[in-house]
C-alpha cells in the first residue's frame, strides 16, 4: 500500500514539474515512481519466497 502512495506522490511531482517547467521536480517525481516500483517488486519476491518456504515446511509434516 505504501508503494502505491509513493507512486501517486511521484506522479503528482512529475505532473507539477511538467506544469511549472521544473526539471528537478519532474526528475524527482520519476525517481519516486521508480523507487515505488522497486519496493513493490521486492515485496512480491519476498512474499513468493515466504509462500514457497511455507509450502515446503507443510509438506514435510
Amino acid at each position: 500500500m505504501a508503494e502505491k502512495m509513493d507512486d501517486l506522490k511521484g506522479r503528482a511531482k512529475e505532473a507539477a514539474g511538467s506544469l511549472t517547467d521544473d526539471k528537478d521536480l519532474k526528475r524527482e517525481g520519476k525517481a519516486d515512481q521508480a523507487a515505488a516500483s522497486v519496493k513493490d517488486t521486492v515485496g512480491n519476491a519476498v512474499d513468493s519466497v515466504k509462500d514457497k518456504v511455507e509450502d515446503l515446511t507443510h509438506r514435510d509434516r
